[in-house]
């Protein structure tokens, strides 16, 4: 059962309802947490994976007690304390990833990309839509890396790609469990910047340039999100994307957003009556002689 809270006060019901989900969802904010013995190639790839979120990236320095997978009852509680002082109420699904071959983004000496701009990205193998561990790797990578919702992008805003691929799939992983991480093949993530060169014709012909980071992931530890709190996670507003662009529905009702993407409303009122408004008494001009 998830907890239901009630509000106290107006206030506390706006932040609430600010909360709740959403056709077109905000941009998530990454908090990158340190553990109690995090090692230098660890600080340095959350280090490389905050440069690529920023400017939606909180980083605390400070090492905290949390062991999400651990049953102890201090670990657990420690992570709800932080979900819930993070704006994060709920933890939905967790996957741990062991960090191998790594480079840094400094070891490449050649351009970087634009803070907040939208990646590329790229998942190269099947096993992405048809295991459900890679398919659950896959769903956490592209809530990472998505940023803003949009409907169209201009081509020059696609300045890096980020490409992840899987080693050679060993014989025996159709036939072993898909919940055993033994079998499953390393995966590689790989960061370009584009480079957009002239092909005579109106596409450009598109160059790809080490950024960095390189590193790759060996698959350990996964907790799947309960049945429920994935239904509440997954549920849709009643209102269709078009109804909600243009302020339609019962929340929004006479407002509308013009051809400039201004929120314009009216407002209704009695018809009025000029005859019966209050007008300053005025003194006649008085006549001297």
């Amino acid at each position: 059962m998830l907890r239901t809270v009630k509000a106290r006060n107006a206030r506390s019901k706006r932040a609430m309802d600010a909360r709740l989900p959403k056709e077109v969802e905000d941009e998530r904010t990454t908090v990158f947490v340190k553990g109690t013995h995090t090692g230098e190639v660890l600080n340095a790839a959350m280090k490389d994976l905050m440069a690529l979120k920023r400017p939606h990236a909180i980083s605390f320095s400070k090492k905290n007690e949390i062991h999400p997978f651990d049953s102890n009852t201090s670990s657990l509680s420690s992570l709800e304390f932080w979900s819930g002082k993070n704006d994060a109420s709920m933890v939905l699904d967790m996957l741990e990833v062991g960090v191998l071959n790594y480079q840094s983004m400094e070891s490449f000496k050649t351009p970087k990309s634009t803070p907040g701009h939208k990646p590329l990205m790229h998942f190269a193998s099947e096993l992405f839509d048809t295991h459900p561990r890679f398919i659950q790797l896959k769903s956490i990578l592209m809530n990472f890396f998505n940023g803003e919702v949009v409907e169209s992008i201009h081509l020059k805003g696609l300045d890096h790609v980020i490409s992840i691929s899987l080693a050679p799939t060993p014989p025996s992983l159709n036939s072993a469990d898909p919940d055993s991480s033994t079998e499953l093949p390393t995966v590689h993530l790989r960061v370009y910047t584009t480079r957009f060169m002239a092909s005579g014709s109106r596409i450009p012909r598109i160059e790809l340039t080490p950024m960095g980071p390189f590193m790759d992931f060996v698959m350990r530890r996964h907790q799947d999100a309960d049945s429920e709190m994935w239904k509440q996670a997954m549920k849709q507003p009643k209102l269709k994307k078009q109804d909600v662009e243009k302020g339609l529905g019962k929340k929004h009702k006479n407002m509308e957003v013009d051809e400039m993407g201004d929120l314009r409303g009216r407002v209704h009122i009695a018809k009025q009556d000029l005859g019966k408004l209050q007008q300053r008494k005025m003194k006649g001009a008085q006549s001297w002689s």
